[in-house]
C-alpha cells in the first residue's frame, strides 16, 4: 500500500493547520483597515480551517468500503458547507462584518489548503521522510 489512512489523516491535518495560520496572517493583514475587517478576516479563515478539520475527520475516520468511503468524503463536504454557511450568515447578517475581507479569508484559506495538501506530502516523501508511508 502506498498510503495509509493514517498518513492521509496527518496530511489533512497539516494543511487544516497551515490553513489556520494563513487565516491569522491574512486577519493581521486586514488589521489596517480596522478591528472590524480583522475579525472578519480571522472568523472566515477559523471557520474554513474549523470545518475542513470537521470534514477530514469525518471522511478518514477509519477503514470502510469503497462505497462508505465516498459518501463520507461526501458528507464530509457537506458539513464543510452547512458550517461556512452558518458562520458567514452569523457574521454578515447578524454581526454586520464586512463581507470583502470574509471573502479573501475563504478563498486564501482554500487556495492553501490545496496547496498544502498536494505539496506537502509530495515534498516531504521526496525528500526522505518514509514515515508517511509505514503506517
Amino acid at each position: 500500500m502506498l498510503n495509509s489512512l493514517a498518513a492521509g489523516r496527518r496530511s489533512a491535518l497539516r494543511a487544516v493547520a497551515c490553513q489556520a495560520v494563513v487565516g491569522v496572517l491574512v486577519s493581521l493583514a486586514f488589521l489596517v483597515q480596522g478591528p472590524q475587517s480583522a475579525a472578519s478576516a480571522g472568523i472566515a479563515g477559523g471557520s474554513l480551517a474549523l470545518a475542513s478539520a470537521f470534514a477530514a475527520m469525518l471522511a478518514l475516520g477509519g477503514i470502510v468500503n469503497a462505497r462508505a468511503a465516498f459518501a463520507r468524503l461526501l458528507l464530509g463536504m457537506l458539513v464543510k458547507w452547512c458550517v461556512l454557511t452558518a458562520t458567514f450568515v452569523v457574521a454578515l447578517g447578524i454581526w454586520r462584518l464586512p463581507p470583502l475581507p470574509m471573502l479573501v479569508g475563504l478563498v486564501v484559506g482554500m487556495l492553501v489548503y490545496s496547496l498544502a495538501i498536494n505539496w506537502l506530502g509530495p515534498f516531504r516523501i521526496a525528500a526522505g521522510h518514509a514515515e508517511e508511508t509505514k503506517d
